[in-house]
């Protein structure tokens, strides 16, 4: 037997103590890393561009078992495009007069209650995607009924310059036009078990426009009747106007959360350094102050080395340590595929960075245009996301934010 005198016997003592204690400090590091590991947001925007998969039920269910069976976990389905709404919408009917998107295929059935039931059903979660904001067609019914509801340019025009000619933009510093916008997406989480609900960069507002005859007035009442610069990349314009939009956006989370506390509002916007100057819109300031409780970052750049310097910049960390920051990956166009290579590489680098997960634009372009087959695209998809994967999207899994300003 062996014994150990005193003094030795604090330093044997001292060394398991040491031991412990490296072993507790070594799992209280490694815990959050491995327990971020375990969950992963798996998305795909459906669109009734290109695609119809919500056109009809049976296109709809088919496409949605696929998706459970290569283990997706997130559907952002479009509610409102093109001027009209994808859904029975009384506010629709009453405000402009048209209760649904007159294509044939979306007449008779409500396609977004279908979406919601049976992606639950399949265990997917389900964000209604606001997918065209604030821009509509100038020979919309919206358009025509309430022609003084759109914004103009500086020369005054209802369209962008170089830009669609077909296509103008609510004004979002009118009254009625929040109203409106506001009344569509609370007629959405009153009336359907949704799980979120998403904008995207269409939430937004041209740098060029805001030069119609109600905000020029409104800009002269806070400058001592001073009109707006006639430059629209102006600094304080671009300000200005933008910080009109974050109010906007204030008032979108909280008639949300009034309705029902748990439903995630989410945006996909561009990244910040074209955002702000190029379409008025500081998701960083919504994300700082809590506005938005996921960001689908649309990184759609082709180049490998240029999306990873988005993801890098400062505003995409500070975000991904304060909500679940998720990267939007171009998974392909009608005509322009993104190769196989391309998409794996990108999201093995998504993963690599600690991202909470990634989405693919679109659902469509997942198996078809591009070089490689469907049945080789769906092999792809089944490597990637070999098992299934929780989406747990739970703020307390990030850092607190106060309030910025």
């Amino acid at each position: 037997m062996i014994k150990i005198d005193k003094k030795n016997k604090k330093i044997v003592l001292f060394i398991i103590a040491f031991f412990v204690a490296l072993v507790f400090f070594k799992n209280q590091l490694i815990a959050p890393i491995q327990a971020r590991a375990t969950t992963e947001i798996r998305g795909v925007w459906l669109t009734n561009v290109d695609s119809d998969i919500l056109f009809s039920n049976r296109e709809l269910t088919g496409a949605l078992e696929r998706l459970q069976n290569l283990n997706f976990n997130r559907i952002y389905p479009t509610v409102w495009q093109g001027g009209y709404t994808l859904y029975p919408s009384a506010v629709a009917g009453e405000v402009f007069g048209v209760e649904l998107d007159p294509t044939p295929g979306l007449q008779g059935r409500d396609m977004l209650r279908e979406v919601v039931e049976e992606g639950h059903q399949r265990q997917l979660t389900v964000i209604p995607w606001f997918e065209f904001g604030l821009m509509v067609p100038v020979d919309s019914p919206l358009a025509k009924r309430h022609p003084d509801w759109l914004t103009t340019t500086r020369e005054g025009s209802l369209t962008q310059p170089k830009g669609n000619p077909e296509w103008g933009w609510l004004n979002p510093f009118r009254p009625e036009v929040q109203d409106l916008i506001i009344n569509l997406i609370t007629e959405i989480v009153k009336n359907y078990d949704i799980d979120g609900i998403q904008f995207d960069d269409h939430f937004g507002l041209p740098s060029e426009f805001g030069y119609d005859s109600f905000t020029v007035q409104l800009f002269q009442q806070q400058h001592g009747g001073q009109s707006p610069p006639d430059n629209p990349l102006d600094t304080y314009w671009v300000r200005w106007r933008a910080d009109r939009l974050n109010e906007f956006m204030e008032r979108v989370f909280y008639a949300v959360k009034a309705i029902q506390s748990d439903c995630i509002v989410s945006l996909s916007p561009n990244p910040l350094h074209f955002a702000l100057p190029a379409y008025l819109q500081d998701w960083f300031t919504w994300e700082r102050r809590g506005y938005i409780e996921e960001l689908v970052l649309q990184v759609y750049r082709p180049d490998i080395d240029r999306f990873i310097t988005e993801l890098e910049r400062e505003e995409v960390k500070l975000a991904n340590g304060h909500i679940p920051v998720v990267v939007g990956i171009l998974s392909g166009l009608k005509n322009r595929p993104t190769a196989t290579e391309t998409l794996d590489q990108k999201v093995k680098i998504v993963r690599d960075r600690n991202f909470a997960g990634v989405s693919f634009f679109f659902y469509e372009s997942l198996w078809n245009w591009a070089e490689d087959s469907p049945a080789e695209r769906e092999d792809w998809l089944q490597t990637i996301f070999s098992e299934p994967m929780s989406r747990s999207n739970e703020s307390a899994d990030y850092a607190d934010v106060a309030d910025w300003e």
